[in-house]
């Protein structure tokens, strides 16, 4: 399998007044098309901070990130933008649906903010809902879902621009023991049977066996099991 995501040397250092924090230092990581990660680790680890410079949404203090290999620190703003837009669907803990829109709008918001039409998206709108479960709710906002529901639409919204990676942290840190094994196995499937690459990160053993590979944060360093 060809590598997706290439991480090397990642340092990440926060200053608190006069105080450096290394929240990561020196992980090296490659990630290849298909796979479903686990990162695990106990709280402050670095873990989520390794998710968010996977995907660009921060910057390393040192190191380098390549996906699809291309160096983000190399990527101007608009660029690093898009990449992020249509190459990688981020799920979190939290939903961040937006409350007065509907199942749909919410999924199609990464159509509009790529300024594309939404009539051409009418068949994968379809596909997605039936994808995910949520046919017959397309027309309820956020406050008539269950937590369940929620992130179900979240997911779906990660996926309409049919990204090569999603990106979730701690995406049943929300939910109820069973609700949560119902999302793992929407991870599952979609990483299967849609073959995409998926990286979470994970405080639960249960989540992360789901997996193909649990990679271990302890530290602000890693190591493999």
């Amino acid at each position: 399998m060809e590598n997706i995501i290439e991480a090397h040397d990642l340092c990440k250092t926060y200053k608190l007044g006069e105080i450096n924090v290394e929240v990561l230092k020196n992980i090296t990581l490659v990630i290849k098309r298909g796979e479903f990660a686990s990162i695990m680790g106990p709280s402050g680890s670095g873990k989520s901070t390794l998710l968010y410079l996977l995907g660009g949404l921060d910057k390393p203090t040192s190191g380098s990130v390549k996906l699809n290999g291309k160096e983000l620190s190399v990527m101007k703003d608009k660029e690093e933008s898009t990449m992020r837009r249509r190459d990688i669907g981020f799920v979190f803990q939290f939903y961040n649906l937006v409350p007065n829109l509907n199942v749909e709008e919410n999924i199609m918001l990464p159509i509009l903010l790529d300024g594309k039409k939404l009539k051409q998206y009418g068949n994968r709108l379809e596909e997605i809902l039936e994808l995910v479960g949520l046919s017959d709710r397309r027309k309820h906002t956020p406050r008539e879902l269950s937590g369940g529901q929620q992130q179900r639409v979240a997911i779906a919204r990660a996926l309409v621009n049919e990204p090569d990676i999603i990106l979730a942290d701690e995406p049943i840190g929300n939910l109820d023991s069973k609700t949560g094994t119902e999302i793992m196995e929407l991870f599952k499937k979609i990483n299967t049977e849609k073959d995409k690459t998926i990286i979470q990160v994970t405080h639960s053993n249960e989540a992360a066996k789901y997996g193909t590979r649990i990679i271990n944060v302890r530290d602000g360093r890693m190591c493999e099991c």
